[in-house]
């Protein structure tokens, strides 16, 4: 057996191994008490609701994915690198990108109510059956990501030969990013319009408390936390860890070929060792996660991630120094460090972000008391702080690339992203965590159990906000390596290796695409927001009107329920409808400047989009999180608590916030890729219309 068989079947084995733990801590945790009919009853609600969505959504996408596939597949008559492998290569990786956020809201809508009656044994049990639940998410994404790609390759290696499957990796790429950008888009127009209608009726005009069971919407709100925050998530980082992975492997090809032999294969195969490893490293981290007292929450989630870099970094030691040896110019242990240099950007990003969202620090303290002062003072407060929050994981960005490259070259930065993108599958456990105890918090609400049960999940919920506010930040940074890694492939395919001759800024047509390609993820936010409140506008009405027309619903008399069906359909048929626009824009970008300005163009607008979608990302969804937060401390009792002026301004703030950070903001992190991926797709035509 050759060195490529052994990693591939390396690979298949770990990837299995997460998918067994993920069904394995299922199964343990759907043994688990659901607690009382009503609580059940919600539960089943949220459960039916999200799945319905996810189903109506893939049915949506699996329209444009054969259209597409069929395209690719027909293509390869014309072009080499299209045909039967990369068109299997798209479907297999849009089926898995789907499947991994349907499997993780599978999950989540199952250990939320779970964890509502835990919740009344303490913190600690309920903190770590929800981690638990979210560490299913977090190594399938990691599981299915390493798993997919060994598969493909495998079997494409020994129907192709290497230079086949290599270029058909690229099919691969795109099914992932495609689902993503969908996932992304959809998922996140949904749980915003919930949650921005029910807020605006039910907090704002209504008066009454979040996830209460009078407010139509709040079912719609609850499903929305699954289909965005843990199906969308998990869709958009198995979508950056595949695309990162087979970026590295698509430079190390074009940098180390020449080279031949072993060096090539090693080259090629350490980015998706390191995934494989993370596997087992990630496992034992979820062990380490605890809380005994309710302070120490976030501490005791940063206790499993921050394990997992340790191990990870003491085992991609010992694995580097001895895989790595001897491949190309650089030593073994440079191409260490470089993994090293994506390990502590991971904890650097995790820490700026907590920073800059969390209500322990000054940031979200300040949004609160410009709260005291009104409403728009608060939007000014929460817009500096988003934009203040873009510098210092820039910097960090900026450093992680100068360090990696001065260690192993270009082909450095991609053992860093890939390094960094191995820490996924606990960063997405941490992020489910947040959905999961979300969802718990408004089950616990609406069944109206004991006040303690409720202060439990209202400091997991709060926590669990700063969570996903961090994850976002994570996916953001190392999807803008990705997408320098996959530049730099497309610079070398169209100019044969010479960066700088093919991008120099003294030609006019790099600086068109420069500025066109910044316009981009503009145009997107700005669809993704309009979006948004297009949808909620609807909900909003529907509210109203519930609230109008149902005799003894806002008194609470019993027996008088809220039509919950209805919302739950009106905000699924109205993401679905929005999300279509923006979602195509990443796709018909690149043809249209590509295909009639040329290459040069092209290659402008790739960083255009990287450079100006990391600041308008880092900014929204750092800036939205800090609003929500900021709402949540004077929620606690600061400046008058619930009810106060200082409360309203502090929902406003969150009402913008909200479409900023779950809708419009992660979103560009995948379109960024999408971007990119379809790009190279498409070179082959672009070469042949312009050379």
């Amino acid at each position: 057996m050759n060195l490529f068989d052994e990693a591939m079947i390396f690979g298949i084995v770990s990837g299995l191994i997460a998918v067994i733990y993920s069904i394995a801590v299922t199964v343990w945790a759907l043994k688990h008490d659901e607690g009382s009919d009503k609580m059940k009853d919600i539960a089943r609600y949220i459960q039916e609701g999200a799945t319905g969505f996810l189903n109506r959504q893939y049915r949506t996408v699996f329209i444009v994915g054969i259209i597409i596939f069929a395209l690719i597949l027909i293509g390869g008559i014309w072009i080499h690198q299209f045909g039967i492998l990369t068109a299997s290569g798209f479907a297999l990786g849009s089926i898995l990108s789907a499947l991994a956020g349907y499997l993780g809201m599978f999950n989540a809508v199952r250990a939320n109510v779970r964890t509502a009656q835990i919740a009344h044994k303490g913190v600690d049990p309920a903190l770590k059956f929800a981690f638990k639940g979210g560490s299913v998410t977090g190594l399938m994404v990691l599981g299915l990501g390493v798993l997919g790609i060994s598969v493909f390759m495998l079997i494409g290696y020994h129907t192709s030969g290497l230079a086949g499957v290599i270029n058909s990796l690229i099919g691969f790429a795109f099914g992932c990013s495609l689902i993503s950008v969908f996932a992304r888009l959809g998922g996140g127009i949904y749980t915003k319009a919930a949650d921005v209608g029910a807020d605006l009726v039910g907090k704002v005009e209504a008066g009454i408390p979040e996830d209460d069971p009078r407010n139509p919407a709040v079912i719609a709100d609850q499903v929305g936390d699954n289909v965005g925050d843990c199906a969308g998530m998990a869709a958009d980082v198995f979508e950056t860890f595949a695309v990162t992975i087979i970026a590295s492997m698509l430079l190390a090809y074009s940098t180390f070929k020449g080279d031949g032999g072993t060096e090539l294969y090693k080259a090629l195969l350490y980015p998706l060792l390191l995934g494989g490893i993370a596997v087992f490293t990630s496992i034992f981290g979820v062990f380490f996660v605890s809380a005994p007292t309710k302070e120490k929450i976030m501490s005791g989630l940063y206790k499993g991630l921050f394990a997992t870099g340790i191990i990870s970094a003491i085992i991609y030691y010992f694995f580097t120094v001895n895989f790595m040896k001897g491949v190309g110019s650089h030593s073994a242990i440079d191409y260490y460090y470089a993994s090293l240099v994506g390990l502590v950007l991971t904890g650097l990003i995790i820490v700026i972000t907590d920073y800059f969202t969390s209500t322990s620090f000054s940031p979200v303290k300040g949004i609160a008391k410009a709260s005291t002062t009104g409403h728009g003072t608060n939007i000014i407060a929460g817009l500096a702080v988003g934009q203040m929050a873009t510098a210092l994981p820039v910097i960090a960005i900026v450093f992680g690339i100068l360090l990696s490259y001065h260690f192993a070259g270009f082909y450095g930065i991609a053992v860093a992203v890939s390094s960094m993108l191995s820490m996924a599958g606990m960063v997405i456990a941490v992020d489910s965590f947040g959905p999961i105890t979300d969802n718990a918090g408004g089950i616990a609400e609406m069944s109206e159990l004991p006040p303690d049960v409720r202060e439990t999940t209202d400091a997991l919920d709060a926590v669990g906000n700063t969570t996903k506010a961090v994850t976002k930040g994570y996916a953001i940074g190392s999807a803008a390596l990705a997408a320098i890694v996959l530049f730099g492939e497309y610079a070398k395919l169209i100019g044969r290796g010479s960066i700088l001759y093919s991008f120099s800024i003294s030609k006019p047509q790099v600086l068109i695409g420069l500025f066109l390609g910044a316009m981009l993820p503009y145009i997107f936010g700005s669809l993704a927001m309009k979006a948004v409140g297009k949808a909620a506008g609807d909900i909003v009405v529907e509210v109203r009107r519930q609230f109008k027309e149902i005799t003894g619903l806002m008194e609470g008399k019993p027996g008088v329920k809220a039509e919950y069906g209805k919302c739950v359909d009106i905000v699924t048929k109205s993401s679905l409808r929005e999300m279509i626009l923006p979602a195509f824009i990443p796709i018909a970008a690149p043809i249209i400047f590509g295909l009639t300005m040329g290459p040069q163009v092209l290659g402008g607008m790739l960083l255009g989009t990287i450079i100006s979608g990391l600041f308008v990302a880092i900014s929204m969804t750092s800036g939205g999180a800090a609003w929500d937060n900021a709402k949540k401390l004077i929620e606690k009792g600061l400046y008058g608590g619930k009810g106060s002026e200082a409360h309203k301004a502090a929902v406003t703030g969150d009402t913008v916030g909200d479409p900023y950070k779950d809708t419009a903001g992660p979103a560009i992190n995948p379109m960024i890729k999408v971007v990119n991926i379809f790009t190279i797709l498409i070179i082959p035509i672009v070469l042949l219309l312009w050379h």
